[in-house]
């Protein structure tokens, strides 16, 4: 029989498998202590608990966790991996330190379906969405890395923001969701936690009422279904008139803001009448703006907008009551783009 992997339970379901083992249900408690507060590498380390139920352990799970194909760290101090997966698959992790905290962009998928045109994650087609150990697994070695280098240092912030659309792997990136903000897990704390999505609407939906209070973050990067056609085959099957009513419901549901990322791209999305396009779009979702500078990949045409047509694009929003934010710039001396590193080594 194929093991299980002990990383792809939330505290819930193991204590549920726990009592399936003829255990008590404190076992799931107990265990996601030794592996998520105290980093267990092996069942023989946990020594409140009985040899024979740690060889029963040993028998039915693994703690098998992806590995470090290749890595690469920035000038600014952003750490990026390439993971290998069981069955060779390769996926792409990001840690930027901020003066708050340092955050971790994971994938949630290996390749994308999504087709975003300007993006390089979607060079590489969909192979299959990540299991919940997979997702986990990602954090869990970015500690172990932060670790080696200052024994203080760990996850303080998270984002699924990586490869693939976490809205097309739900299921799976909600129960990562759940271990990794619990307060017997990895306790980052829901504010702290942010997933974005491309639009699929009816998920958008599904999100608001699951009372998690972890953030949104919606990939919008056009003010019209004309420029957002274009780069975002998504709009075709969700066009702004399904996803707006979507997000002001999200926020009902929730009350929780939400964020529109938008990459600045030269003469597609960038001008001073699509800031005020934007600005009547979004109003009634109570959202704010980040700002995105492009990181230009080789694959496309597009150009990075100016810097002057960035500021001048915020100061519009600025202006007219949208909160807004040009995110910094990290990684710009390794591969920066997502989807970049493994795109040179999966062909």
């Amino acid at each position: 029989m194929e093991k299980e992997n002990i990383y792809s339970f939330t505290l819930e379901q193991l204590s549920t498998k726990m009592v399936s083992l003829n255990q008590k249900p404190y076992r799931g408690k107990q265990l996601f202590s030794w592996l998520y507060k105290k980093d267990a590498t092996s069942f023989d380390m946990m020594s409140d608990v009985s040899k024979a139920f740690r060889k029963e352990l040993n028998e039915k799970f693994s703690m098998n966790l992806p590995k470090i194909f290749t890595k690469q760290i920035s000038s600014d101090g952003t750490i990026k991996l390439l993971l290998e997966l069981e069955d060779g698959k390769k996926i792409e992790t990001v840690l930027m330190k901020y003066i708050y905290g340092d955050s971790i962009c994971v994938s949630s998928e290996v390749g994308c379906s999504m087709g975003c045109k300007f993006c390089a994650s979607g060079l590489l087609k969909k192979v299959r969405g990540l299991k919940v150990n997979e997702l986990v697994g990602q954090v869990i070695v970015m500690n172990r890395l932060l670790k080696e280098i200052d024994s203080n240092r760990r996850v303080t912030h998270l984002v699924v923001m990586g490869t693939g659309e976490p809205f097309d792997n739900y299921d799976n990136v909600i129960n990562f969701i759940r271990i990794i903000n619990s307060q017997f897990g990895l306790d980052i704390g829901a504010r702290h936690i942010t997933v974005s999505t491309c639009g699929i609407v009816p998920n958008i939906l599904r999100y608001g009422k699951e009372g998690l209070q972890i953030n949104l973050a919606v990939s919008l990067h056009a003010p019209s279904n004309e420029i957002r056609d274009k780069i975002m085959p998504i709009n075709k099957m969700y066009p702004l008139e399904k996803l707006i009513p979507s997000l002001v419901q999200y926020y009902k549901d929730s009350k929780r803001e939400m964020t529109f990322e938008y990459i600045m791209i030269k003469d597609l999305n960038d001008s001073d009448e699509c800031a005020y396009k934007l600005v009547e779009l979004i109003k009634p979702t109570h959202g704010f703006v980040n700002l995105i500078p492009y990181n230009e990949v080789i694959e496309n045409d597009f150009k990075r907008s100016s810097n002057n047509r960035i500021h001048s694009f915020h100061k519009i929003l600025l202006d007219s009551g949208i909160k807004a934010t040009i995110r910094k710039e990290f990684g710009s001396d390794i591969d920066a783009a997502c989807g970049q590193l493994r795109a040179r080594y999966d062909k």
